[in-house]
């Protein structure tokens, strides 16, 4: 197929009405997924920006504000409120660096990271109950299609 046909108007068509349908179903899997977990974060009262700081923070020794900061899309100062937030919690600690004492470290607390590990395992039943509608083939297929998927966002 030449380069012409690749990117002929139908397929073009096609290509967007594809999209706009799968634009819907992440939207709808989206509300799915955080419905549920907000049934988890709610009796904590951490909220979803905060869970996802701690669950990188859980892959991590420790950060720098800075690069909490970056990492969540965040200026410093709010990513400051986050930490200050968690750490009321008793989910995160912070400390200053032994060369710099101005840099400011912060890591995820035992507390802190028993709780990623009892929501992560509450996604994981409901993605079993979920995977239980596919045939083996399928599930194999969601999987390497959202393998794809993670690894373009990952290049981001």
């Amino acid at each position: 197929m030449g380069v012409a046909a690749a990117y002929s108007p139908n397929k073009t068509v096609d290509l967007r009405a594809d999209a706009e349908r799968l634009a819907h179903i992440i939207m709808e899997m989206q509300r799915c997924f955080i419905l549920r977990l907000s049934k988890e974060l709610a009796p904590g009262n951490v909220s979803f920006p905060q869970f996802f700081l701690l669950t990188y923070l859980d892959h991590m020794e420790v950060l720098t504000m800075s690069a909490i900061a970056q990492k969540m899309g965040h200026t410093t100062a709010a990513a400051s409120g986050l930490v200050a937030r968690l750490q009321n919690l008793g989910y995160v600690m912070r400390s200053h660096a032994a060369d710099d004492r101005r840099k400011v470290m912060v890591g995820i607390t035992a507390r802190g990271s028993a709780l990623v590990l009892r929501i992560r395992e509450e996604m994981i039943c409901n993605l079993m109950k979920m995977m239980a509608h596919l045939s083996p083939s399928e599930q194999r297929s969601w999987l390497q299609i959202y393998s794809k998927i993670y690894d373009y966002c990952q290049k981001k």
